[in-house]
């Protein structure tokens, strides 16, 4: 099994670093012309950059807008104005309690999160229709599935991911574009690694002992009991992205570690 993606052209959202990142460098090597996004310049020609050193002979473009404003996607439609493959990873995330949380922060979190798809998929979908053939992949998480109890307004936004992805997929019948979700469990991030930045000085553990303990910890139903590496979740969605996934549509595609506790969804 070969996936192959040349002469496909791939967006990715939030694509800086991370599993945006990740996903971005997983389909390079399948052959896609990849569309590198995020809010800093410096850090797009930092992604490029890591990006060839691991993918010679790449196929890149990069770009500077904030996705999660109106204004930031008018700016990628113009730059690029169609797309084969939509990856909607763009998101943020933090520890806080519900009781501290104002309306401003359940806002931006929708916007950032949520609407930065909807926005996106919108324009680039119709182009996909017409043409017959389309991928878009939205980056859910178990989060969205078990809320937990200390990131509501996150888990809320990813639920709706899920929701977003089910309905447009139905929407979308027999068009020959699909729409899925993927929902990671706890992963190695640059994000994680902050969060975790205080406990891990505190142990005196490394990085990814101290990520693997706050697996066993916080997500004590987790099968694999670590944490997952960025590439094992750009390998399902490389995957997705790819014509060998043509019957796979609407679904909610875990790779959480097993985290969620469940038959199904």
């Amino acid at each position: 099994m070969k996936i192959d993606l040349s002469a496909k052209l791939a967006i990715v959202s939030g694509s800086t670093a991370g599993i945006g990142l990740g996903i971005s460098k997983a389909l390079a090597e399948s052959g896609a012309t990849v569309v590198v996004v995020g809010r800093e310049t410096a850090k797009v020609e930092q992604a490029l950059a890591s990006i060839r050193q691991s993918v010679p002979g790449a196929q890149l473009r990069g770009l500077t807008a904030d996705l999660g404003t109106a204004e930031g996607a008018a700016k990628l439609f113009a730059a690029e104005p169609r797309a084969d493959i939509l990856v909607n990873n763009l998101g943020i995330f933090n520890e806080v309690d519900f009781f501290d949380t104002p309306d401003s922060e359940w806002t931006r979190f929708y916007e950032v999160n949520v609407i930065s798809g909807v926005r996106l998929s919108r324009h680039y979908v119709p182009a996909m229709v017409e043409q017959g053939w389309g991928r878009v992949i939205f980056l859910s998480s178990e989060s969205g599935v078990a809320i937990p109890a200390d990131m509501l307004n996150y888990g809320v936004t990813k639920s709706a991911n899920l929701a977003v992805s089910h309905g447009l997929a139905k929407r979308l019948a027999g068009t020959g574009v699909t729409v899925n979700a993927i929902l990671p469990g706890p992963t190695l991030t640059d994000g994680l690694e902050q969060m975790l930045k205080d406990a891990t000085a505190e142990s005196g553990r490394s990085v990814r002992e101290e990520a693997d303990a706050f697996v066993r910890k916080a997500r004590p139903s987790s099968i694999i009991q670590r944490v997952a590496d960025v590439e094992e979740v750009a390998n399902l969605v490389a995957y997705i992205a790819s014509p060998l996934s043509s019957a796979t549509t609407g679904a909610a595609l875990r790779v959480d570690g097993g985290v969620v506790d469940s038959l199904a969804i």
